[in-house]
């Protein structure tokens, strides 16, 4: 990491991060000599991800935290998380998009991210149970004025979680009545043996009637994710047709990942589409079409 010694304070707190995690801890002296930069920097990096509650200061450096399934971060905590991988993701996903489709946006700051990339998007019906998303819409409405082709917000009501998500039988209830072409999806935590979680029972809830009502299950995660386990499960990865991640997303993640969904795309590399070798049906660029197209006619489930 030498060579990165003039990266903004978020991508070097990332890069930190992640050797943390990796590593399962790293020592002041060696981050400074990873990184290029002295031991105040490296300090105060420190410092600022320990008030974020992703590791734990000690003696001469740093351990991650292990928390335990229930732990449920703020949306603020983890907005600071993961910021340039997270804006790729979003970039990537939002290609995924039709004008004219009806698309869902559960709770998350991945998600949240997304929806500033579909602000252009004409015609868009948008679903969420994300207060944090529907204000995106609904600031951008305020400034510029409802003009045509802007989309229509529909907020399912819930209670509110800590992650600035609506949940609970209200939300359930809406969302049970509704169909949606995509569901782009956030989670806490994504693994082969536990599918998507969440360390909150009423949002797990709230998310397995989101992917019930949608024709196709989008996953926008960072590499963070993979390999975390919440107190809750609501979706097996054999639910999920696409995962939109970064490129920290390790190789053998990868490739439990392309034995299991039909789609993987790393943000910022070539997409690899119908990951399970099912071509037959190419296109002349090598593109897979399976799938009925999102703007065609919503069935019910």
């Amino acid at each position: 990491m030498s060579e990165n010694q003039h990266l903004l304070a978020e991508q070097r707190r990332a890069l930190i991060l992640d050797e943390v995690r990796r590593r399962g801890g790293a020592r002041v002296n060696e981050l400074t000599r990873r990184l290029g930069v002295s031991d105040m920097t490296v300090r105060r990096d420190l410092d600022a991800l320990a008030r974020q509650g992703v590791l734990e200061k000690v003696h001469g450096g740093a351990v991650p935290v292990v928390e335990a399934s229930t732990h449920e971060p703020g949306f603020e905590a983890k907005s600071g998380l993961e910021l340039s991988a997270k804006e790729d993701i979003a970039r990537a996903a939002a290609t995924l998009v039709t004008p004219g489709t009806a698309i869902a946006l559960s709770g998350g700051t991945t998600t949240y991210a997304l929806a500033q990339h579909l602000l252009e998007v004409p015609d868009l019906t948008v679903v969420t149970n994300s207060v944090r998303v529907a204000d995106v819409f609904h600031t951008a409405q305020r400034t510029s004025g409802q003009h045509q082709g802007a989309a229509t917000v529909v907020l399912t009501g819930g209670v509110r979680t800590p992650s600035d998500s609506l949940v609970g039988p209200v939300a359930d209830q809406a969302i049970a009545a509704l169909h949606f072409d995509l569901l782009f999806l956030g989670v806490h935590g994504i693994s082969v043996e536990a599918g998507l979680s969440t360390p909150n029972l009423a949002e797990a809830e709230t998310n397995r009637r989101l992917v019930h009502s949608a024709r196709r299950v989008v996953v926008v995660a960072d590499h963070t994710k993979w390999g975390t386990v919440g107190l809750s499960s609501f979706a097996t990865l054999g639910q999920v047709d696409t995962l939109v991640t970064d490129s920290g997303l390790p190789q053998e993640a990868r490739a439990e990942v392309s034995e299991r969904l039909r789609r993987l795309i790393v943000a910022g590399e070539p997409d690899i589409e119908d990951a399970t070798g099912d071509d037959e049906d190419a296109d002349a660029d090598g593109n897979t079409d399976t799938d009925t197209e999102p703007g065609d006619a919503v069935e019910d489930n």
